[in-house]
């Protein structure tokens, strides 16, 4: 994971074109599980580019930004 970022936006980085929500909020250490996953987003808890979103097999790609409990990160793409 990655620190190189806009200020206060720790980056991370994906292998694929795409990652599911749920695996984001997971790899990101944001939520332990996917039923924590599943209540944050329930919970409408979850922003995606400042949108609340419910939807936790809603792809992301790089370019989205996630907040979820004031924790910001952004999706980067591993490939450089």
């Amino acid at each position: 994971m990655s620190p190189d970022g806009p200020p206060g936006i720790r980056m991370i980085p994906i292998r694929d074109d795409s990652i599911r929500l749920g695996q984001l909020l997971k790899l990101a250490d944001l939520v332990d599980d996917g039923s924590q996953a599943k209540d944050v987003l329930m919970r409408g808890l979850v922003r995606v580019d400042g949108e609340i979103e419910t939807r936790r097999g809603r792809q992301l790609v790089p370019g989205n930004t996630v907040t979820v409990s004031g924790q910001t990160v952004g999706i980067t793409s591993h490939r450089h």
